[in-house]
């Protein structure tokens, strides 16, 4: 397996300076995130945007191999209001684009939201309703993802919706396409489950997989803690992956500390999955 980590996971710094200290602190690539408008890598990017990009990913040795967003969480898939849910399917098509510009091979999208208390306390919707429409977007975008040959990651997450491995499985079969799968995401199953039974359930169907770790006995979002200072069983999750055959990329995606010693998170964090991964 391959060892990454999500932009998200960085101070506030230029894609640059990031990938600068990622592959100092010894990772191998860097996920990086499709933003509305601000940011190096927007809706509005051109290919020439892209391609600097590039340029200083491979001026510091960094791979690109996956694209993030968090316009799912403002954009919902299943929105009641079928402008907002076309915009999100316009953004989906416009993340793959920009994903295949990249030279990655995966995209990571919330495929609906029943509820998320965190974006929209207020918005709940009902589960199977919730259900439809969500496969219904995803139906309809397959389509650019076998076009451009970049995998669509639906991500477990709270959103109260897919909360099972077996309903995730059974989602994804039902798009039925080989460039949709899931973007597992190991630290958010503790909230109601155990990552390595995800695992050993959706089996081939994992596209991406998301290092974070969860203390329990905590609660909410403040149980998201440093890797192996949570409740994750790494060498039981280490080895369902094997048992599936996924030796693709693992992200670690942390919580960066915009008040003090902001990079030491990035190095620890690279320490604990070489720990994880046995590299050391």
């Amino acid at each position: 397996m391959k060892k990454g980590i999500s932009i998200w996971s960085f101070p506030e710094a230029t894609l640059a300076e990031s990938f600068a200290l990622a592959a100092d602190a010894g990772f191998e690539g860097v996920e990086v995130a499709l933003n509305e408008s601000a940011g190096e890598i927007n809706l509005n990017s051109t290919e020439k945007d892209l391609l600097k990009v590039i340029e200083e990913a491979n001026k510091n040795g960094i791979e690109l191999y996956s694209v993030a967003s968090g316009l799912y969480w403002d954009y919902f898939l299943n929105d009641a209001d079928e402008t907002i849910r076309s915009k999100a399917q316009d953004i989906v098509k416009k993340h793959l684009e920009t994903a295949s510009i990249l030279g990655c091979d995966s995209i990571l999208v919330i495929p609906g939201v029943v509820n998320a208390e965190f974006a929209a306390p207020g918005k709940v919707m009902d589960y199977v309703t919730c259900y439809e429409r969500s496969l219904e977007s995803i139906m309809k975008v397959k389509e650019y993802a076998e076009q451009y040959k970049v995998n669509i990651g639906l991500e477990n997450v709270w959103n109260k919706f897919l909360l099972s491995p077996m309903e995730m499985r059974d989602f994804i079969d039902k798009v039925g396409s080989e460039y949709v799968g899931s973007y597992l995401d190991i630290g958010n199953t503790l909230a109601n489950g155990y990552p390595e039974h995800w695992i050993s359930c959706l089996g081939n169907r994992i596209k991406k997989v998301h290092f974070k770790d969860y203390r329990v006995e905590a609660g909410g979002l403040h149980g998201f803690v440093d890797l192996l200072a949570g409740d994750v069983n790494y060498p039981a999750v280490i080895e369902e992956l094997k048992k599936v055959g996924y030796d693709g990329w693992v992200t670690a995606e942390m919580i960066p500390n915009y008040k003090y010693h902001t990079e030491t998170i990035i190095y620890n964090t690279s320490n604990a999955m070489d720990s994880i991964l046995g590299r050391k």
